[in-house]
């Protein structure tokens, strides 16, 4: 399996001396292509300092971190801002719609940003919505739409160019335990598509979703598996 991710001794440390913490403690780890992995820690333990690195949100106190090969380290906040473009499509936990435009246009609205054509862009958004079955629902505005209809519109302007990394915060914990299903199973539908997707959680129910589990505590990863109960979808 090619790399996609590879974490080397990765430190995040704030307030260095006497009161530091260390929010990552010389982690390490690989992710390949067309992977299913779960990230899971309770609050604090630093699950969420390791989204932000992997998702070039942020950058390590030490070590590297490589994407597709490329050390993204210690680039400038600019240089970050194009690889996440290039290749990260966020979901969050708050689904971070604009109230006033509509589903397709919320899609649309990245690819503005990265300089798709009118035509492109709207057949590309289009279709995503489709894929996560709003293709009746294009034109409703976010107040028009249920929690999971929602999420299922973030879902869709996070996969609209095909980036190689869906990357999950918490992507179910604003929604009810139907729409979560829901939400999985289209997130599981993407992976078999040969997605890589990686799940920020404190759920075990929703981590024991993936194909690998990666726990963290304390800023460490304290245990790494393949998932012998996950389920294809």
């Amino acid at each position: 399996m090619k790399k996609l991710v590879e974490v080397k001794d990765v430190c995040k440390v704030y307030n260095p001396g006497e009161n530091e913490v260390r929010a990552l403690d010389h982690v390490s780890l690989i992710i390949g292509e067309g992977e299913f992995v779960a990230i899971i820690g309770q609050s604090g333990s630093g699950k969420s300092t390791l989204m932000n690195m992997l998702g070039c949100l942020d950058t390590p106190t030490s070590g590297k971190y490589f994407l597709h090969g490329q050390d993204v380290s210690h680039m400038t906040d600019d240089e970050q801002s194009d690889v996440r473009n290039r290749e990260i499509g966020f979901i969050f936990q708050g689904f971070n719609l604009i109230p006033s435009l509509t589903a397709l246009e919320n899609v649309e609205l990245p690819l503005i940003y990265r300089g798709v054509g009118k035509k492109e862009r709207e057949l590309l958004s289009m279709n995503a919505l489709s894929k996560v079955g709003l293709g009746q629902r294009m034109t409703h505005k976010p107040n028009e739409m249920s929690g999971g209809q929602q999420q299922r519109v973030a879902i869709a302007r996070a996969i609209a160019q095909a980036p190689p990394i869906l990357l999950a915060d918490e992507p179910t914990g604003n929604l009810d335990s139907g729409s979560s299903r829901e939400i999985i199973s289209i997130i599981k539908k993407l992976y078999a598509e040969g997605r890589t997707v990686i799940i920020i959680t404190h759920d075990p129910g929703i981590a024991k979703q993936a194909r690998r589990i990666i726990t963290i505590s304390d800023g460490r990863i304290v245990s790494d598996i393949i998932n012998p109960d996950y389920v294809e979808e």
